[in-house]
């Protein structure tokens, strides 16, 4: 990768590398708490779009990551929300539909994961994204050890031998999950899922630090990663890797492709953000107070007018 030297140029690059860390978000909410009524679930639903729909297993975490990717991408681009189109890929990634949109970051691209307690999302102004959040549970009726054997095949033999001498079987699951935290963010970075031949990704640390990965036993060190640890037995990895890594599908859908090598080392080396804990009151407030809210929002929270005028009072119910 090449270095800017001249200073002109550094001053040039200090200005964008603070307008692209804008890009890079990270937002998470905790939904242990969240228990809403029959009628503030519907009331939540009803801020997104009619093509969208939560089936009735996982409702409540998937309707907490629709809500996250609209509120990221209104309150970080600043698209009016009901202009805003997100679909998904034939193997499941979420992308925005930007045709005829001049977005403010060459490739802004996001990745949501819900799982136990948490639901999050991650976006990345020039790389890909990918995010995976994992709570260390096991079956019913299964051992830590009985469960783990089951995924055995997913792991090289440095990896699995890594797993199955730990200390204990509360260790072993830890590691375990930290592996496959760390394989699922990488594959859902590309757009992929676990068709991925994920026994030849292999990734190496120091304790959890300095983290790369190889595939079929060659680095890749235009990606980075992160591993971090949540509050009751969770884990969650972001990875950032190289845009023309992207499948075939997701690819399409991408606004850049191509970087020469000093674009690229900007987007790499962008500071990794910290979570911002999200409610679901807090995104309810973002796309509220979007310019263009629909303008039969009382009849689509099923409520009358009177008390439509009084929605700031009842998304307060919400948090």
């Amino acid at each position: 990768m090449r270095h800017p030297k001249d200073k002109g140029l550094l001053k040039t690059n200090s200005r964008l590398e603070m307008e692209l860390e804008n890009g890079v978000q990270r937002w998470i909410v905790d939904i242990s708490n969240w228990n809403p009524s029959p009628h503030c679930f519907s009331f939540a639903m009803s801020f997104l779009p009619n093509h969208e729909f939560v089936e009735l297993e996982d409702q409540k975490r998937a309707l907490v990551s629709r809500l996250l990717q609209y509120a990221l991408v209104h309150q970080v681009l600043g698209i009016p929300f009901d202009e805003i189109i997100i679909r998904r890929t034939p193997e499941g990634k979420p992308y925005l539909v930007c045709d005829n949109m001049k977005l403010a970051f060459p490739n802004f691209n996001f990745n949501a994961s819900h799982h136990g307690d948490y639901v999050a999302i991650a976006s990345e102004p020039i790389c890909l994204v990918g995010l995976d959040i994992v709570s260390h549970s096991v079956p019913k009726n299964e051992t830590a050890y009985e469960f783990v054997q089951n995924f055995s095949s997913y792991f090289s033999s440095s990896e699995w031998n890594h797993i199955m001498h730990a200390g204990s079987s509360d260790e072993m699951l830890h590691i375990f999950y930290r592996y496959w935290c760390l394989k699922e963010a990488f594959v859902k970075a590309m757009g992929t899922g676990v068709g991925y031949k994920l026994d030849d990704v292999e990734f190496h640390h120091m304790n959890w630090n300095n983290i790369f990965v190889e595939v079929a036993g060659k680095e890749l060190k235009d990606w980075k990663f992160w591993l971090l640890d949540l509050g009751r037995n969770h884990s969650v990895c972001i990875a950032r890797g190289q845009p023309r890594a992207a499948t075939t599908s997701y690819r399409t859908t991408l606004k850049q492709i191509k970087f020469d090598d000093e674009e690229y080392y900007h987007g790499l080396h962008l500071p990794n953000a910290s979570f911002t804990f999200r409610t679901v009151e807090d995104l309810i407030q973002v796309i509220y107070g979007a310019d263009q809210v629909p303008s039969d929002i009382s009849t689509k929270f099923d409520v009358s007018e009177d008390e439509g005028c009084e929605r700031a009072r009842f998304v307060q119910q919400l948090g």
